[in-house]
């Protein structure tokens, strides 16, 4: 019945599988669990997640001969997987709930080809290298799901999602290896009228990226999101950041916040990266950056 699939690169996963067959074991449920690794480096951690086959049946192991990214990974693991439902989880989260698997069967019969859980993050963070991706998390990202259902395509990400498998492979996705493509599956939803439906069944995100790849990243989000916009209309619908973008530039005024974003970057650089952190300072910076962007 469920495809439990988890895309990984350089992380153990030893922990996240051994919980989810705890569960999964005391439960009448057919069940896989597969993991694919997107040709990692460390082959340490490869070969401690190959040797997890060993502990259950229901486990099994595939790589990757190049680094393809976690779309194109993703695609390959719903492909390999042999049930109806598929459940996507990133490689760096544990559950929240002793009954992760439990609540989401529980939610099939409701007939929404999409559901998501939810993240969730720590209530204390001590870690000052990774605190900016914890504080973005923690109020960006970690939502109920009555709040999530008031805009249901806003509030997608793709570690922990559940689906029906045929949609998944039915939907278009660019062989693009790149950070920020969640926006991207969140529009294919959108547009072609999927029904998604949010529950309170998050997860522990718990692989946080240091200060400074995270805001590299959440740049390099932006430029998709850029370079993809045109090709994908009404993405503003769903997306703040477009939303934004796309009014500056019907008010002919992205031309003006690109001139001050240039002259205020190393300051706004400073509020986000600095001592005293700034979430909407990086609002700020993400939206002039856009306009200046190619």
């Amino acid at each position: 019945m469920l495809s439990i699939l988890i895309p990984t690169y350089n992380y153990d996963i030893s922990e996240l599988v051994r919980t989810l067959l705890r569960e999964a074991n005391a439960l009448p449920l057919a069940f896989e669990i597969i993991c694919w690794d997107d040709c990692s480096t460390d082959t340490i951690i490869s070969e401690r997640n190959k040797a997890l086959h060993q502990e259950s049946e229901h486990y099994s192991y595939f790589r990757n001969a190049s680094n393809l990214g976690r779309t194109q990974t993703r695609t390959l693991l719903a492909q390999k997987a042999k049930y109806e439902y598929v459940l996507f989880l990133d490689s760096d989260v544990l559950p929240v709930s002793d009954t992760f698997l439990q609540n989401y069967i529980a939610a099939i019969p409701n007939n929404y080809p999409v559901l998501f859980g939810g993240y969730q993050y720590r209530s204390e963070h001590q870690n000052e290298a990774t605190i900016l991706r914890w504080e973005f998390g923690r109020y960006r990202e970690s939502h109920t799901a009555a709040v999530r259902n008031t805009k249901p395509y806003h509030y997608i990400f793709s570690g922990n999602l559940l689906m029906d498998k045929n949609t998944f492979l039915n939907l278009p996705f660019p062989e693009n290896n790149s950070y920020g493509m969640d926006s991207y599956f969140s529009y294919q939803l959108y547009k072609n009228t999927i029904p998604v439906y949010h529950i309170d069944n998050p997860i522990w995100h718990l692989g946080l990226e240091e200060n400074m790849i995270f805001f590299r990243k959440s740049l390099e989000a932006v430029k998709i999101r850029k370079h993809f916009a045109p090709e994908l209309p009404g993405l503003e619908n769903i997306n703040s950041l477009i939303k934004h973008y796309s009014r500056l530039k019907q008010w002919r005024l992205d031309k003006v916040v690109g001139f001050f974003f240039r002259i205020s970057e190393p300051l706004l650089r400073k509020m986000i990266l600095g001592k005293n952190r700034s979430l909407f300072c990086l609002d700020l910076y993400r939206l002039g950056y856009i306009c200046v962007v190619n």
